[in-house]
């Protein structure tokens, strides 16, 4: 059975980092109750004030994403508090470059795969039960233009952002007789203060803003994007 936005319940991981903050702000507008993770103290302080919702709307709760004992525990509890999940974006993710495949240590390897395709694989996993339960679900994960273009530099990278886009198609096959759909967003360079503390002598006119990938997002968690499901959206705009 569906419900109106203000009835569902979203679950945002990395809710308030750049991206994460644009999409909850989207959620919040709309009604929905949220379960939000974090890393950051100092984002998820800004987070509450600056929102103030009550708990009857909100858990935030500092969850490592690649943990996939602390995702099981997150979902229960918000499906618990709030009777249910029906969106899950996985939003957290990492960027590291500078080597070639030859050169790719173990250890960085092993970051971009946790960062970026452990994350959104646990996400995904920990949702889906619950998804299921409440009989309609949305589910959003974050690769990139790098899963395709696969740009020389930054192989561990483009690697892991394939293996989400993977991991979207392949969960959209797994539940096509449901009402629930999977589908990945492909940015490129967003324009967030940590983008532009990275680069600060780059040209950022062309950069698609947080909130403009947000309502992307949004979209595909509407009842409007039924159709779609085990897509890869571009979202990069001139960047």
């Amino acid at each position: 059975m569906t419900k109106t936005p203000q009835e569902r319940v979203a679950v945002v991981t990395g809710g308030t980092g750049g991206l994460g903050r644009a999409v909850v702000d989207r959620f919040v507008a709309s009604g929905h109750k949220l379960g939000v993770t974090y890393i950051v103290p100092d984002e998820a302080t800004k987070f509450e004030d600056e929102l103030n919702l009550g708990d009857d709307r909100l858990i935030l709760r500092r969850v490592d994403a690649t943990d996939p004992e602390a995702m099981n525990d997150f979902m229960k509890d918000v499906a618990a508090r709030f009777g249910g999940i029906h969106i899950a974006c996985a939003l957290v993710g990492g960027w590291a470059g500078g080597r070639d495949i030859e050169e790719t240590d173990d250890v960085r390897f092993e970051r971009m795969i946790d960062l970026n395709l452990r994350s959104a694989f646990y996400t995904v996993r920990a949702a889906l039960p619950h998804l299921r339960e409440s009989g309609w679900g949305r589910i959003v994960v974050v690769g990139s233009r790098a899963a395709y273009d696969t740009p020389a530099g930054q192989g561990a990278y483009n690697i892991a952002k394939a293996g989400v886009v993977a991991l979207a198609k392949s969960v959209a096959q797994e539940l096509d007789t449901l009402d629930i759909t999977v589908n990945a967003i492909l940015p490129a360079l967003i324009d967030t203060a940590a983008t532009r503390k990275a680069m600060p002598y780059a040209e950022y006119v062309n950069f698609p803003k947080p909130e403009e990938i947000a309502a992307v997002i949004e979209f595909l968690t509407s009842e409007a994007a039924a159709v779609m499901n085990g897509i890869a959206v571009p979202v990069y705009g001139g960047a």
